[in-house]
């Protein structure tokens, strides 16, 4: 089975980048139609879908994240990464990885990582 899991830093300080790796196992993150999302909740919030880098190393960000968010990928480690940059508490979140399955137009996420709350605070 596919498993995913979340790792990096739990506090940021604001204006800081936040840094997040998946490891992924169980399945390889250059496999075809499959793509691996980044995915928050803020505390009180719903679940906030912030970006994706597809099987093929294409990637794509949500609008109102786009200017300040990276996704990258090693896949000699089969991981990928979401840089965040210039955090402010607003960020602070319980953050995800997820795998998607995306044959346009269907995006179905199947996996999930069990995620890690990541606090901006000074």
């Amino acid at each position: 089975q596919v498993q995913l899991q979340e790792s990096g830093p739990g506090l940021v300080k604001p204006s800081q980048t936040l840094s997040l790796t998946c490891t992924v196992s169980g399945g390889s993150i250059t496999t075809r139609n499959y793509a691996w999302s980044w995915i928050r909740q803020p505390p009180g919030k719903g679940l906030e879908w912030m970006g994706v880098i597809a099987y093929d190393g294409s990637t794509y960000y949500s609008p109102s994240l786009k200017s300040r968010t990276s996704i990258s990928r090693d896949t000699s480690k089969n991981q990928f990464s979401l840089q965040l940059s210039s955090v402010t508490p607003e960020d602070t979140a319980v953050y995800y990885c997820a795998r998607a399955l995306w044959r346009f137009p269907r995006y179905e996420c199947d996996y999930w990582g069990q995620g890690t709350q990541v606090t901006v605070s000074s």
